[in-house]
């Protein structure tokens, strides 16, 4: 069984629809652990039915090597990403991971990756999708 980690600070929105998009296209043949940089974040990727979570930096430092994919927006591996929130040390652990790492590219941190569509969020995590779909035994 593959294991998700997805990774949100703030609110958990882009957190939570993509936990919720992953339950509904692989229902229990994956599990999911939410990381969330506070316990906001947590709790909505919870809501939408992850299997475990975990919050704070240190619990993200933990998890993120016992994990076969990262999920989550680019400003998880930006420091001082999300408003402050994604630490020094929790991009070094997630960059260093060898998860596999799943992107989105959304430009809230003014960082802007050259060769990307604009595209919807909702198209975005379908991309995603897409991409853990071409993951072994999934």
């Amino acid at each position: 069984m593959k294991k998700i980690a997805v990774i949100d600070g703030q609110g958990g929105g882009i957190g939570s629809l993509i936990t919720k998009r992953l339950r509904e296209a692989f229902g229990d043949k994956v599990e999911i652990v939410a990381l969330g940089t506070n316990s906001t974040a947590t709790t909505a990727m919870m809501k939408t039915r992850a299997n475990k979570g975990a919050t704070g930096e240190n619990a993200i430092i933990w998890n993120v090597g016992r994990v076969d994919i990262i999920a989550g927006s680019l400003s998880i591996v930006l420091p001082n990403g999300m408003l402050g929130e994604l630490t020094p040390k929790m991009v070094e652990a997630i960059t260093s991971s060898s998860a596999r790492k799943l992107l989105i590219p959304l430009n809230q941190e003014g960082v802007e990756i050259i060769g990307t569509l604009k595209e919807p969020l909702p198209h975005l995590i379908e991309k995603l999708i897409e991409a853990v779909k071409e993951d072994a035994n999934v």
